[in-house]
This record gives C-alpha cells, structure tokens and sequence, in this order.
C-alpha cells in the first residue's frame, strides 16, 4: 500500500551523467535474468506492498503474482527497454517502492534506486515467457510480496488457458504436422508453446554469413523473430515466413495476453501457409 508522506529527489548532474553512461553500456539482450532470493513480505495490515518495475514484463509478472499497486518506469512503447533514459519523475516513483524488479540486462536499475535514496528491496526476475519458468517466477514472487493465493490462482488459470492454446496451434498445424521453424533465443518459448520443431536458433548477436548459411539449409517454414530486437528479414531468400513474435506485455500489464497474441500470430502464419 502506498505511503502518504512525499519525497522530494533532487539529482545531481554527475548521477543524471552516470545513468546515461549506464544505458549505453547495457546489454543488448533481452532475455533472462538470475532470480534473487530474499524480500519483504506484504506489508502489516495485509495489503499488498508498491511494486515499481522497470518495464511492462517485470510489472506483468507483479501484477500476475498479486500485487495491485505496481509501477512502471519504461513505458510500453519504448521496443528495447535499455534504450531507455531514466528521468527524475520515475527516480520519485521508486521512493516510496517497496520492491523494484528489474532484469540483468537492465543495470540502471539498481541506479535508479540508489539515486532515489529509496529502500525498497531490489528483485532480479527471470524474463523469460517459456510457461514453466513464467510459472516459477509468479509464484516466486507471490512468496516475496505475502500473496500467495493470489499468485496460485493466477497460477492455476495460465495452465488451463496455456493448455487450451496449445490444443488449438496444433490443430493448426498445415497438414497436421509439426512445422520445421528456427527461432531467435528469446522468441523459443513460442516454438514450444506451438509445438513445432525447432530447427535452429540465432542470436542475440548480429546474425553471420555464415550462420544464415547454416539455418538457411535447415529448411524452415518459419522463422520465429524477436520484435523487439529483429533486424529485418533474417531468411529473405529461403521462402520462410516470418513471424514477429512480442514478448512485453501491454501497459494493461497482462500477461496471458502476449501467449494469447503470440498464439494467434502464428496461427495466422500457418493458416496463409495451408
């Protein structure tokens, strides 16, 4: 539950400087992160604690763990997270947070708390949308913020609905088999979640010659991008379709939607495909 006293935060330039310093310096994958163990748990009276994220994927998993009260600093139309320059405004948010979630890949984050003087619990989640590792971090959180029915409901409702998706990309499938794909590394998930055969993978580094060689004799109908770090058409020549997969939720924070968009964009593909 958020507090009612304010904090005025002043920055000074030489810290503005240092974040900027750190988002150039920041990893260009967005992939997962090493879960951190510890944290407070809801607050006394029962409610949920102030959850601030760093992006709409953290806040999803929040929000899908239990917490009502969650913030978020990148907004949902910015494509790659550590693009973004944090401003004052969202080193306020963060001062009366009790927890930040963050990734690895986005080592602003502890700096946005530092400069904040705020001390909420610092919390490296594990982004990545395969259904079991999803799964695990809700409820690891759930634990964290002391919203565990919460989180297990939520929990109970993804199997169920992550079922039915499943169930239905494999009556699509063009002629009831598999389809032959190769995916970028953090786009996998969804060649799972679609049973198909995974081929081949590529990135998060720049795509060689030679590994376009490779994945080009691999002969995939479908080439399952990462819209958020694509390149253009990676097999332009082979005649595999494309399929830009997204992996950050909405700024509703809902993330069975993005199963739910990922399903039907590649059911889409397959059908053009039949």
């Amino acid at each position: 539950m958020a507090r009612t006293s304010v904090r005025i935060v002043r920055v000074p330039s030489v810290l503005a400087l240092s974040l900027s310093t750190a988002l150039a310096l920041t990893a260009t994958a967005c992939g997962s992160g090493k879960a951190d163990s510890g944290g407070k748990t809801a607050n006394e009276n029962g409610s949920t604690p102030v959850v601030v994220a760093t992006t709409t994927w953290e806040g999803a998993l929040a929000k899908a763990a239990g917490a009502k009260d969650v913030k978020v600093i990148v907004p949902s139309s910015v494509q790659h997270a550590p693009d973004y320059d944090p401003k004052p405004s969202d080193l306020a948010a963060v001062a009366d947070a009790d927890f930040v979630l963050y990734a690895s890949f986005e080592p602003y984050a502890k700096k946005i708390k530092d400069a904040a003087g705020s001390s909420a619990k610092m919390v490296e989640v594990d982004l990545d949308n395969g259904a079991d590792k999803a799964s695990a971090e809700v409820m690891r959180l759930g634990k964290l913020f002391g919203t565990q029915r919460a989180a297990a409901k939520w929990d109970t409702s993804f199997k169920s609905e992550y079922g039915t998706l499943q169930k239905g990309l494999r009556t699509a499938w063009p002629g009831g088999k598999a389809p032959a794909v190769v995916a970028q590394v953090f786009s996998v998930w969804s060649a799972r979640m679609a049973g198909a055969e995974l081929r081949g993978t590529y990135g998060p580094q720049a795509v060689t010659a030679k590994q376009l060689s490779d994945l080009e004799k691999k002969k995939p109908a479908y080439v399952l991008d990462n819209v958020h770090m694509t390149t253009g058409t990676v097999l332009p020549d082979s005649g595999a379709k494309q399929v830009e997969i997204v992996n950050y939720p909405g700024k509703d924070l809902d993330l069975m939607a993005v199963y739910k968009n990922a399903a039907e964009t590649i059911k889409k593909a397959m059908a053009s495909s039949a």
